[in-house]
């Protein structure tokens, strides 16, 4: 009897209500709307009105106002390395982007949610992303760690007893994660991504060339020239502020530039591969030397990484179609069959029934 009530329950759910899969990444935030496909691709910044408390803009509008503020308006990035760092605007940031993917498909009931986090993230962590998510009018909430979501999204055999390793560089932070028989057998998260490159962009120019310049910009010239192994040659003129006159100055960088900007980081994530490598299972190795690794994520669009890691460990290297929405794609393939991927899912301790004594 409950067996059927519980049936007719869900029935009625999906009838009234949205399914919603949520990437929520410390750059960008992608959403994705069962029946629709990806509907939101939103940069993860909010701008606060500090005179009244209020969210300004949220998103695109947001980031664009970065740098760019009057004092008593602050653009803000409310996740800094993958998790929660300010509870309100993320709950602020999270209903917006809910709200603007229902604004497709209309439902009288809030939505069921799958949101994905970093992998080996504490309960604290969970708990915060549960609850703003809830808060945000989520009916249920569901946990996903990112790289079995990514996995997930690139169609791996992530049930089959069969080893495979993904790779996800996203802004905040990487996640080397090695899954067999749906779970994570080894994973490492390191603090090595998007936003760890602007800076070292950023570091290397201001010491190179005397020259402040944002983050934004860094992030440009990262997507413009940046490279892990020398291509062809490629430079980009950059303006920014003279740290000895405090004028407005133009200098010319190059990709070999940038190159050497970012090495430092690049070869800590190539020793952090070679590591969780070294402590997994030798089965499963054998499985990935076989199979290859996966790159999502935007940090996969690097130029050359592929290459460099395939010098490095000598296995083939993938990088994902479509790499930027492969969490949110797996995130979307988990809520069309919830059932059947239900032991891939973070179960909070809080939410544990009582240990029989």
């Amino acid at each position: 009897m409950v067996d059927f009530f519980s049936k007719i329950r869900e029935k009625i759910y999906k009838r009234f209500s949205n399914d919603i899969g949520i990437d929520l990444g410390t750059a960008n935030t992608l959403v994705y709307l069962t029946g629709k496909g990806i509907v939101v691709n939103e940069p993860s910044v909010v701008a606060l009105n500090q005179k009244t408390g209020q969210v300004v803009a949220v998103g695109a509008q947001a980031k664009a106002m970065l740098g760019r503020t009057p004092p008593h308006i602050v653009a803000v990035r409310p996740l800094v390395d993958g998790v929660i760092s300010d509870f309100e605007v993320t709950e602020e940031m999270i209903a917006y982007l809910v709200k603007k993917a229902e604004e497709l498909s209309p439902m009288p009931l809030g939505p069921r949610v799958v949101v994905g986090v970093p992998s080996g993230v504490t309960n604290v962590e969970i708990r915060a992303v549960r609850d703003a998510t809830r808060n945000a009018g989520a009916r249920e909430v569901y946990i996903v760690e990112e790289p079995m979501a990514g996995a997930i999204g690139i169609r791996l055999p992530i049930k089959s007893p069969i080893g495979s390793m993904v790779i996800d560089i996203g802004g905040g932070t990487s996640d080397i994660a090695v899954i067999s028989l749906g779970g994570i057998v080894k994973s490492k998260n390191l603090r090595i991504a998007g936003d760890k490159l602007n800076n070292d962009i950023i570091g290397y120019i201001r010491s190179e060339f005397k020259i402040l310049i944002g983050e934004k910009t860094a992030e440009e010239i990262k997507i413009n020239i940046g490279s892990v192994m020398p291509e062809e040659s490629m430079e980009v003129s950059v303006k920014g502020r003279d740290l000895v006159t405090g004028l407005p100055r133009e200098v010319i960088i190059t990709d070999s530039d940038i190159r050497e900007a970012m090495a430092q980081s690049i070869a800590n994530l190539v020793d952090t591969v070679k590591e969780v490598l070294e402590t997994t299972p030798p089965e499963i190795v054998s499985d990935v030397m076989q199979r290859g690794i996966y790159l999502v994520g935007g940090g996969a669009l690097i130029r050359g990484l592929d290459v460099l890691l395939h010098e490095e460990l000598k296995i083939p290297i993938y990088i994902a179609s479509d790499p930027l929405t492969a969490i949110a794609r797996g995130t979307g393939i988990i809520l069309e069959n919830l059932e059947n991927f239900m032991e891939v899912l973070i179960e909070n301790e809080d939410e544990l029934p009582p240990k029989k004594q």
